[in-house]
Order: C-alpha cells, then sequence, then structure tokens
C-alpha cells in the first residue's frame, strides 16, 4: 500500500517498449534525431499552434532552466509560498537564474489570486534600483495540495500579468492530472489562457525520466538552447528522452492515465469520508489527497505496511498526511487501507 508519491511507481509498459525499439539501429545525436523531430510535431498539432519543445531529464531542471530563460538575474518571480520551486528544488531556480528572488505568497488551497500578486507586486516598484525587478509569475497546475486551477482563474492572473508586463510559467509536473480533471483541451488549458512556457510532466504518470519545457511564443525561446547545454541536460542520445514522450502522448495514453490516478483519489477520499475522525483538508481533483486522520488509526496503517507522508507535525490527536495516487496503484491496495482505516 504506497501512496507515499506517483514517483513511487515505475514506467508504463508501453513506455518501456518505445525505449527498446529506440535503441534499434544508429541515428543522429543530440536532438536532431526523427524521434525528437516527431515530437515536435506532436506537441504542436496537441496545443493547436507552433511550439517549440526541448525535451530534458527532470522537473527540477525545466522549471529552472524556464524560469531563467524569462527573468532576468535581478529579477523576482512570484510563487505560491508551497509551490515545489520554492520548497523542494534545492534553490534550483535562484541558481540558474543567477539570483533571481523568489517571492512566496499564500493563497487558498494552494493557489494563487490575482489580488494576492498585486498585492505584492507594489512593493516592487519598476524602474527603482533598489528593487527587485517583477519578471515571472509561477503557477503549479495541479498544485502542491492537489487542486486545480479553472481556466477562467489561470486567465485572471494572466491578465495581470499582462497589465504588468510579466510573463507566465506553468510548473506542469502533474498537468495531465490537472486537464483530466478540466476536461478542456490542451490549449485551453495554457497559452488561450495566457501561459508563455510550460513545464510539461510526464514522468510522474508513466515516464522513466522526461519532462519538457513547452515555448508558446517563439521569441521567449531567446537563449534557452545554451542554458539547456550549460546545464547538462542538452542529452547526446536524446532520442531516448524523446521516444518516452512520444509514447506518452500516443493514442491519449497520458490522458487515461491521468484520469485513472485521479479517479482512484476521488475512490479513496469517498472512501474515507466514512473513517471515523478523518476530515479532508482541500478539494480532491487531481490525484492527490490531504486527510487528517486520528493519530491512533494512522499508527495501525502504518502498523499494516501503509506507506505514506505526514504533511504537518503531529497534533496531540491527529495529524495531515498526503496520500497520491498513481495509475498503477492496485484497486485492492485502495480497499484495504479503507479496511485497515475503519478499523
Amino acid at each position: 500500500m504506497n501512496f507515499s508519491s506517483d514517483n513511487a511507481y515505475g514506467a508504463a509498459p508501453e513506455i518501456l517498449d518505445a525505449l527498446r525499439l529506440a535503441n534499434a539501429g544508429a541515428v543522429p545525436s543530440y536532438g536532431d534525431d526523427p524521434l525528437t523531430a516527431a515530437l515536435n510535431e506532436k506537441m504542436t498539432r496537441l496545443f493547436e499552434r507552433e511550439v517549440a519543445v526541448y525535451p530534458v531529464v527532470t522537473g527540477t531542471a525545466a522549471n529552472a532552466l524556464a524560469l531563467s530563460t524569462l527573468c532576468p538575474q535581478h529579477g523576482a518571480i512570484f510563487c505560491h509560498a508551497d509551490a515545489h520551486i520554492a520548497t523542494d528544488e534545492c534553490g534550483a531556480p535562484e541558481f540558474y537564474t543567477h539570483g533571481a528572488k523568489l517571492v512566496t505568497l499564500e493563497g487558498r488551497d494552494g493557489k494563487l489570486a490575482p489580488e494576492e500578486i498585486a498585492q505584492s507586486l507594489k512593493h516592487f516598484l519598476k524602474g527603482v534600483v533598489h528593487h527587485s525587478q517583477p519578471s515571472v509569475i509561477s503557477l503549479t497546475q495541479a498544485s502542491e495540495f492537489g487542486t486545480v486551477y479553472t481556466r477562467g482563474e489561470i486567465a485572471g492572473i494572466s491578465a495581470l500579468a499582462r497589465e504588468q508586463g510579466l510573463k507566465l510559467h506553468m510548473d506542469g509536473a502533474r498537468f495531465a492530472n490537472a486537464l483530466a480533471h478540466l476536461g478542456c483541451t490542451p490549449a485551453e488549458a495554457t497559452w488561450k489562457a495566457g501561459v508563455d512556457v510550460l513545464s510539461f510532466g510526464a514522468t510522474k504518470n508513466g515516464a522513466l525520466c522526461a519532462e519538457a519545457v513547452v515555448f508558446f511564443n517563439p521569441e521567449d525561446v531567446r537563449d534557452f538552447e545554451y542554458r539547456r547545454k550549460k546545464a547538462g541536460h542538452l542529452l547526446s542520445k536524446m532520442r531516448f528522452i524523446s521516444a518516452q514522450l512520444v509514447s506518452y502522448l500516443e493514442g491519449g495514453r497520458w490522458l487515461q492515465s491521468a484520469a485513472c490516478a485521479n479517479g482512484l483519489a476521488k475512490r479513496l477520499a469517498q472512501g474515507l469520508g466514512g473513517v471515523p475522525g478523518a476530515e479532508i483538508a482541500y478539494p480532491v481533483e487531481a490525484n492527490a489527497i490531504f486527510v487528517h486522520l486520528p493519530n491512533e488509526t494512522i499508527l495501525r496503517l502504518r502498523a499494516a505496511g501503509a506507506r505514506f507522508l505526514d504533511w504537518a507535525p503531529p497534533e496531540e490527536k491527529r495529524t495531515l498526511i498526503r496520500l497520491v495516487l498513481s495509475f498503477m496503484t492496485p484497486d485492492a491496495d485502495v480497499q484495504r487501507f479503507l479496511d485497515i482505516a475503519r478499523g
């Protein structure tokens, strides 16, 4: 019963098959191969416009390299206080931007709102040499609390960004889960709502190690290719990353997997409603559940082998925990977890 992370599970069999097929023969290196070209064509069709796609190996690299391209070293990046770039990337955005400031903001259910961003912007005066210069807003979709920005919420933040001359970045480590919840097209959830650059995640949803930075505006690419090379993320055998992403998108596989994980999360959350003392902390909209459980229930679950994360220090009688579902999570594990939790 492993609910610690969607990273806990392996790669989809179809993606492993794609890697085996990509291993045949010899092709040009450093992304000049047919699979990387096919990925660009597939992404262009997927997003309904010409895009520039750059595969990388990790989500941290995707975020940090994208942000460093959009933001000068004297700039400011506005994000939620619990955003992955602020809490779990070991200062990578600051490192790759050569010192840009991350401005962390609170927001309900793990999401930013235009009002909070506008209020913070008042403290960063444009053209004043004493202040970091506002440059980028970064959204996490789905958020670190498993909630999802609606298209209207993204558009509202985008309108503020345009008004203030800022770029809008989206950390889409769980973009597929967010899209499965929204039920709209990838274009509607990104550039049509005002997103400039997307960190497109696949690793959490069935890839072995494959992410991509997707630029919706050619002028935003700037020197990204040099930054990727300098950072060590221009892989010589790029075809093996591109092969994963091509397979991931084939036939809507990525959305089917995400919908499965989301469905398991919904099922588990509904079942927790019948557990004495359980209290869901945030809306369950993607594949993560944050729930307060009695400490004795947590001890019983862990004694039975269940794995999950404490999301806050234990209180006297209960603790906030995080449960993350994968499309590979066995149905039986969900049922067993609920049976044990109910006592």
